[in-house]
């Protein structure tokens, strides 16, 4: 049988996610570039006009979105979605949180030490062009796009030191976590430990500023980083007896910490966020079908720790944000109890709240309004 083929390159940070559950899974595959001439004449027209991660089967189809293409082996033999209340939602929240609530610092740290990272990434953008085109020139068109971008995000220079300051408070609460714990919620990885790794891995674990500051910061971190790009469990320090979740549901205090310390930059963004959008929903009325867009064409304009912000909405927060939202619904009412006060205790309690005007789903390998 053709084993499964996995459309990514290194320094992606959604691609971090899927190649990580991949490994994890054990689920054989080949990575490719995108460049190669098959994904761009008959994959990316399958996935929906979009790029990787993008995994194609040994039966031709096609699945782009490292969310989706989780779901896809999920759906068939779960392994890593936590069936408690309580880990369910946490892990659900760490998946938000990793794919969408770390880019401005995954942003700030690749763009803003050129003379730490420049060489390093000119090297992987040229990875990007097909052949017989100018390597140089595309990876210089590409870099300026992407610097660019990182102002969108809120990356700009008034904010860059408080930027840094709740990344490294971040990055100390998570390594006292690692410390003790393999994983976030225990012996094995959560989806919420994928969701982590997008941004953990491609952008802060691996380009060269960041990985230095990791490696100084938390070292815990970083052998967490190292675990979720390894086969099996990966757990040489054998601080857990077993491999599996916590028992009774049990979410760790350290971890409690890192959802407080988020919760002063996630929490305002995603509320402010929401608000943006369905305010651009109110003026621009999308038809069902249409895929969603990156991003709306208004910032939205918040404060965290102190620092004013103003960044891009994405919809794509409340596509992975509805499934937190939904999990918390379902549950029975001792249950319920449960989880709202541990997410009261995080000052998580308002992302139950956030939501956006227009449902989204899914069609053709593309989000789209419903």
């Amino acid at each position: 049988m053709q084993e499964l083929t996995l459309y990514a390159v290194p320094f992606s940070l959604y691609s971090g996610k899927a190649r990580s559950y991949l490994i994890k899974a054990g689920v054989p595959y080949r990575e490719l570039s995108p460049a190669v001439a098959h994904y761009q004449e008959k994959v990316l027209p399958r996935a929906g006009g979009r790029s990787i991660p993008v995994i194609e089967l040994a039966d031709g189809a096609v699945v782009r979105d490292g969310t989706r293409i989780i779901d896809h082996f999920e759906s068939h033999e779960p392994r890593f979605a936590p069936q408690s209340p309580c880990q369910s939602v946490v892990s659900l929240l760490f998946d938000v949180i990793g794919s969408e609530g770390l880019l401005r610092p995954a942003m700030h740290y690749r763009w803003n030490f050129p003379e730490a990272n420049e060489v390093f990434l000119k090297c992987h953008f040229e990875m990007l062009a097909p052949e017989g085109l100018d390597a140089s020139k595309l990876a210089e068109a590409g870099m300026q796009r992407m610097r660019m971008a990182s102002l969108a995000f809120g990356a700009v220079p008034e904010n860059l030191a408080g930027i840094e300051s709740l990344y490294e408070s971040f990055l100390e609460l998570l390594d006292a976590h690692f410390a003790t714990n393999d994983y976030l919620l225990g012996g094995k990885p959560s989806i919420g430990d994928f969701g982590l790794i997008a941004p953990l891995y491609a952008h802060l674990g691996r380009d060269p500023y960041s990985l230095a500051l990791m490696y100084k910061k938390a070292i815990h971190v970083f052998r967490w980083v190292e675990r979720m790009n390894r086969p099996g469990l990966d757990m040489g320090e054998l601080r857990n007896a077993v491999d599996d979740y916590y028992a009774d549901d049990k979410i760790p205090e350290t971890l409690v910490s890192v959802l407080r310390h988020m919760a002063l930059d996630f929490i305002p963004e995603t509320l402010a966020a929401a608000g943006t959008i369905n305010q651009w929903l109110g003026a621009n009325p999308p038809v069902a079908g249409t895929p969603i867009p990156r991003s709306v064409s208004e910032l939205a304009e918040f404060e965290a720790a102190g620092l004013k912000m103003k960044a891009i909405a994405q919809p794509y927060r409340f596509f992975l944000l509805r499934r937190v939202q939904e999990a918390v619904a379902g549950l029975d009412e001792g249950p319920r109890a449960r989880v709202d006060d541990l997410l009261a205790r995080c000052n998580m309690a308002e992302v139950l709240g956030a939501s956006l005007d227009r449902e989204i789903g899914w069609a053709d390998n593309r989000e789209v309004w419903l």
